[in-house]
C-alpha cells in the first residue's frame, strides 16, 4: 500500500514543505547514501547501524511517498528491495551537500 504524502502544515510555505519532505532525523543521511549508489535495505541498515529497522523503513516510506526515492523490488520475496534516488530526489543533493558543509564548519567551531 502506498504511503500518503504528508500535508504541508503551513499552506504555501516553502520552508515547511521542504521540512516535511526532507526533515526527519535520518532522511538527509539516507539521501546522502543513495546519492552514492542504489542500495538495498540491508545495505542501508548496515550503514545506519544506530537506526532501528522500523525507523529506517518509516523514513524510506516517507521519502518514497514524497517522490524523492524509488523503491524497486528485484523479485519475489525474500529478494532484496533496492532503493535509489529519483530525478526529484537528486535535486535535493545540493541541499544535503550544503548542510554537510555547514555541519563540518560547526564541528570545527564547537567540536563533536
Amino acid at each position: 500500500m502506498d504511503q500518503p504524502r504528508r500535508i504541508n502544515p503551513i499552506s504555501d510555505c516553502p520552508l515547511t514543505a521542504a521540512q516535511a519532505a526532507i526533515g526527519g532525523r535520518w532522511k538527509l543521511i539516507i539521501l546522502y547514501f543513495l546519492a552514492q549508489e542504489p542500495v538495498h535495505f540491508a545495505g542501508l541498515s548496515r550503514r545506519l547501524s544506530s537506526v532501528s529497522a522500523k525507523v529506517l523503513a518509516e523514513q524510506l516510506k516517507e521519502l518514497v511517498a514524497d517522490g524523492l526515492v524509488d523503491r524497486t523490488e528485484t523479485g519475489p520475496a525474500p529478494a532484496p528491495v533496492v532503493y535509489s534516488l529519483t530525478d526529484y530526489g537528486r535535486s535535493a543533493i545540493p541541499l544535503v551537500d550544503a548542510l554537510r558543509h555547514f555541519g563540518r564548519g560547526h564541528i570545527e567551531r564547537f567540536g563533536g
